[in-house]
């Protein structure tokens, strides 16, 4: 049975990031992921995982300046020094939260040329390694260039052209499937090409991003149940915008024991 993750950035905006770790508990989610956990203490942040029997699964280094719409350092020629400090502080933060993954965000550079992938081949190599002598995970992962226009990993073609570029055995793919969907992609087939790179998955609804349910284009149940039939076994993220309240919309999870 597929294994699902709260978002914790998009799912429980109904209460403060402190409740949301209990809301999720008592939804029924054993694992959550989020972005960005740095403004709140990593000690308090394990508190919450220990009290309420939660798995963190997933968190992204930092990504430069967000509110001025940065997204990623990694393919920055210049920004090399910031990139191995949000490295470092992802890594303080991961383990106390036990999390093993860290999601490392390429950043908006339209550009194939030699200084950009050497730029972006150093930082992800050296993410790689640092990362891996505490046991943790770095993936890369695609945006649609509809929703992120100008992200340098727009597709999962380029996304595995950058895993084979790189050619560490620490750095993975997260494969997220509003992404892919966007892209008009084979996800099921991509899948199964790919299990071996992928650690972990996210789902969103197709448009809108909203839940995985039948609103929208996909048949989210025969998506599922044919990743699990694959042998997918890692955790999904629910990183989706809810229509109206968190709860009100998870009538699509009662199947897999969440609602």
């Amino acid at each position: 049975m597929p294994r699902f993750a709260a978002n914790l950035w998009y799912l429980f905006q109904e209460v403060e990031m402190m409740d949301r770790f209990r809301a999720a508990a008592e939804a029924g989610f054993g694992a959550v992921e989020f972005q960005f956990p740095y403004q709140w203490p990593a000690t308090d942040l394990a508190d919450q995982l220990a009290e309420h029997g939660l798995q963190q699964v997933l968190i992204n280094a930092p990504a430069g300046d967000w509110g001025a719409g940065e997204r990623g350092l990694a393919a920055l020629k210049g920004r090399e020094s910031e990139f191995r400090d949000s490295i470092g502080l992802a890594v303080e933060y991961a383990k106390p939260m036990a999390c093993p993954r860290i999601h490392v965000m390429a950043g908006l550079q339209r550009d194939y040329t030699g200084r950009t992938m050497d730029t972006l081949v150093e930082n992800l190599t050296f993410a790689a390694d640092e990362c891996g002598r505490h046991g943790i995970s770095v993936l890369i992962e695609a945006l649609n260039l509809g929703d992120v226009p100008g992200y340098l990993i727009s597709n999962t073609t380029e996304a595995l052209a950058v895993l084979d570029h790189v050619g560490h055995d620490n750095l993975y793919l997260q494969y997220d499937l509003y992404h892919a969907a966007m892209n008009g992609e084979d996800m099921v087939a991509t899948v199964g090409e790919n299990m071996h790179v992928i650690s972990h998955m996210q789902v969103a609804g197709t448009p809108g991003r909203h839940e995985p349910d039948g609103q929208g284009v996909l048949d989210y149940p025969a998506l599922f149940q044919a990743i699990d039939d694959i042998g997918y076994s890692g955790w999904i993220g629910c990183e989706y915008a809810p229509r109206t309240t968190t709860l009100a919309g998870l009538g699509w999870a009662g199947e897999y024991g969440i609602g």
